[in-house]
């Protein structure tokens, strides 16, 4: 199985701190955003990683991060996103890489608590299909939601301004070979981008999603308030540690 971390895009919302650099190159407490996710997949025995990065700051990714020997990893692979195309837009850079392996993809501002390593063992035991990770959240406007009933999502609402619940879709998602097929059909959203729940909501007409309830708190951090949180919960955590 193989990773691909997304952290392309500009960070408007954190303008004017992505004036002169990558959102996931910004600090979370005393490491590099993109350090987070990067430890998260090798934690999950995740050992090819593809970083998809953007923007005009993208070679800063390489002179940090060389060939992530520092994370255990014989290398790390670089492709380029051109503009903001959506979640699964970006992905779709990655097919070439991935080929017909699954993938855990993560995006590059989520900072978990506690590791996935027990969600992609249940992956690497599931037959076929996608499986993704929910929290529970104060503000599910923000966020993909999902709509269950019982054991089963069916259907995820992007950003709703009536959630069908209080669960997001956190920014760590799992694939199966579909998804190159899925992300060819798909239709620019009125945002103009190629979204990543139109992905799983294709996963979910074919019947084969599986959740998973996060453990422990996430965050993202694509807005001042969350990088803030983020960086709180992080010195919080390694004060206790």
């Amino acid at each position: 199985m193989k990773g691909v971390i997304l952290a392309g895009g500009l960070g408007s919302r954190l303008f004017p701190l992505t004036k002169i650099t990558n959102k996931h190159l910004l600090p979370i407490y005393n490491k590099p955003m993109i350090y987070y996710p990067i430890e998260t997949l090798v934690e999950a025995d995740v050992d090819e990683i593809m970083i998809v990065t953007g923007g005009n700051f993208a070679g800063d990714f390489l002179q940090l991060l060389g060939n992530g020997s520092e994370f255990g990893l014989h290398d790390i692979h670089y492709t380029y996103q051109v503009g903001e195309g959506g979640i699964a837009a970006a992905l779709s850079l990655t097919e070439h890489f991935v080929d017909r392996d699954r993938v855990i993809v993560i995006l590059g501002d989520n900072i978990l608590e506690k590791g996935i390593r027990p969600y992609a063992e249940k992956y690497r035991q599931q037959e076929k299909g996608a499986r993704i990770l929910l929290k529970e959240v104060k503000d599910p406007k923000r966020f993909g939601v999902p709509e269950i009933q019982g054991e089963r999502i069916v259907a995820i609402e992007e950003k709703p301004s009536n959630p069908k619940s209080n669960y997001a879709v956190t920014g760590i998602y799992m694939y199966d070979e579909m998804v190159w097929d899925v992300i060819k059909t798909l239709k620019p959203s009125a945002r103009n981008e190629l979204e990543i729940t139109d992905v799983n909501n294709a996963y979910i007409n074919n019947s084969v999603l599986r959740y998973d309830i996060l453990e422990g708190w996430w965050t993202d951090a694509g807005t001042f308030d969350s990088l803030l949180q983020a960086n709180n919960l992080v010195a919080e955590k390694a004060k206790k540690s």
